[in-house]
């Protein structure tokens, strides 16, 4: 016998498979594990809407909030600055500064402004619209796979469905307190915005409906912590969550958590100058629509930075400061559909996956060996490698492991022995030629390499489709089928390939050489 780079390669993929798979069958020890998805381990499965006409609106905030600082630092009055019906209006009272103020609205994209006698409108166009809806969602996405990742869930499924719905899975989530809190993580608007108080018609807001504030260009907030208070604020945000740069949480003098935030150079200036011009008044800390502090101003506050207080424990504290530092978001969402799967559900699925799994390979290996003799035993060694090699890179690579990726491994199964099926035909078929052991099994790897090469190759070009395309569970079949496909490549052409070279010598001065592959001489 002699050792080739056939066989060194395939003692290295042996190796290399036992040493980052056996943590995984083990669960035990610090090699990496792979993660088990939730049909497996049980979790929290969510289907979430966007309200995508909200964004719209939210913009439309943020262009008049634009509009009354740049009015503010360039001493041009606008006039009754307010955003309703999908547009937002104001009043040039100097037609002097009008060709400064149409540059201006030169600048934001995606509008359309309209001028009468120093009366504006500024619409958004229809194309900026859409792109706003779309955007909103991809938005979402990436905020809500950003809280998560910080909450500390291990592969959670994030993935968009459809046009404006987001399909959310948790696995690993067990108890009620831990689903109710990943739930207010994820729906979590965390819109912060800085409003000044209307100081003049604040007596009067216990008395006031929505409507009338809204003449005024006002809005009425409850407080977060006491809601029987009410508090008038002017509805355009001095500046709002998108210039938010940090959010950590720290305590106050009491020991009591509070959320430290920083905003960005433009949210510095913002703040620097309205504080600085508002001495004496009050400023209202908003969050998600509530009223959370309205310090009085005592001096200009420059720095950009700021806190929020209020009755937390630690954790909620470090929530919203996850949901501050990720983003708000640009459209509310809502929940459509939600269902847990218990653990238990998960564990009876291993179960029955791992019988599948055991019995096609018990049942594969034996046809082997009955059918083919020695080469059975030999193509059962490549399956056994195969096996090894798919579970070691899902670890190394962190892959999630889902029931339909549990099928994908029984199904690779049958899959990589199917190479050596055609390559143990087409030696068999030289040696009743009258061949030699050699030239047969050259032969034979030469005759089947391309039925081979064709038949694994489709069948990975599907695979990549279903894991491009596809989402969540089709993924996980599409990853397993795939990584089984290039190991069966490697163990079932190379690793077979090597040995019967190393042992082609005992074979050819065998009595009987055709014992070794199942034929009666």
């Amino acid at each position: 016998m002699k050792l080739n780079y056939r066989i060194v390669i395939l003692i290295f993929a042996t190796v290399f498979g036992l040493v980052f798979s056996i943590p995984s069958f083990t669960q035990s020890g610090e090699g990496k594990k792979i993660t088990l998805g939730l049909d497996l381990q049980g979790g929290l499965h969510m289907l979430l809407g966007v309200k995508t006409d909200e964004a719209v609106n939210s913009q439309l905030k943020s262009i008049a909030s634009g509009l009354k600082h740049f009015g503010e630092r360039n001493d041009i009055l606008l006039d009754g600055i307010s955003v309703s019906e999908g547009e937002v209006t104001f009043e040039l009272l100097d037609s002097d500064d009008a060709t400064v103020v149409d540059e201006h609205l030169k600048t934001v994209e995606g509008t359309v402004v309209h001028a009468s006698e120093g009366k504006y409108t500024v619409t958004m166009t229809p194309e900026a619209v859409e792109k706003l809806k779309l955007q909103s969602v991809d938005q979402a996405i990436e905020t809500i796979r950003n809280r998560l990742d910080q909450f500390g869930l291990a592969e959670p499924t994030v993935a968009k469905q459809g046009i404006d719905k987001i399909l959310v899975e948790l696995p690993g989530i067990k108890t009620p307190e831990e689903e109710q809190r990943a739930r207010e993580l994820i729906s979590r608007a965390a819109k912060l915005e800085l409003m000044a108080v209307d100081e003049e018609r604040a007596m009067r807001v216990h008395d006031m409906s929505d409507a009338e504030a809204a003449s005024f260009g006002d809005k009425i907030l409850d407080d977060a912590l006491q809601p029987e208070i009410r508090h008038l604020v002017n509805e355009i945000p001095i500046l709002d969550g998108s210039m938010l740069t940090d959010a950590q949480v720290g305590y106050d003098q009491n020991n009591r958590p509070v959320i430290n935030f920083s905003l960005n150079s433009e949210g510095a200036q913002i703040f620097g100058d309205f504080t600085g011009k508002s001495v004496g008044k009050r400023l209202a800390i908003v969050l998600d629509g509530k009223v959370y502090s309205a310090p009085v101003i005592n001096e200009r506050i420059g720095g950009g930075s700021g806190q929020i207080s209020g009755n937390y424990t630690t954790a909620e504290a470090n929530d919203l400061a996850i949901a501050l530092r990720s983003g708000a978001l640009l459209a509310p969402i809502y929940m459509m559909e939600k269902r847990s799967v218990g653990p238990s559900l998960g564990a009876d699925s291993i179960k029955a996956s791992m019988i599948a799994l055991i019995g096609g390979f018990a049942l594969v290996a034996l046809f082997m060996i009955v059918y083919y003799g020695m080469a059975g035993v030999i193509a059962n060694i490549a399956l056994v490698v195969n096996l090894l090699i798919i579970i070691a890179v899902m670890a190394l690579f962190g892959a999630t492991l889902t029931l339909p990726g549990m099928a994908g491994i029984v199904l690779t199964v049958g899959m990589a022995v199917d190479a050596n099926v055609i390559i143990a035909e087409r030696i068999r078929e030289l040696l009743r030629e009258g061949h030699s052991v050699r030239k047969a099994i050259e032969s034979g790897y030469d005759n089947a390499m391309r039925a081979i090469l064709d038949a694994n190759i489709t069948t990975l070009i599907a695979a990549v489709v279903l894991y491009v395309y596809g989402t969540g569970a089709i993924k996980g079949f599409a990853i397993t089928i795939s990584i089984g496909i290039l190991a069966s490549m490697l163990t079932a052409i190379l690793g077979t390939h090597g040995i019967y070279q190393m042992l082609e010598n005992r074979m050819g001065k065998s009595k009987n050489p055709f014992k070794y592959f199942g034929i009666k001489g």
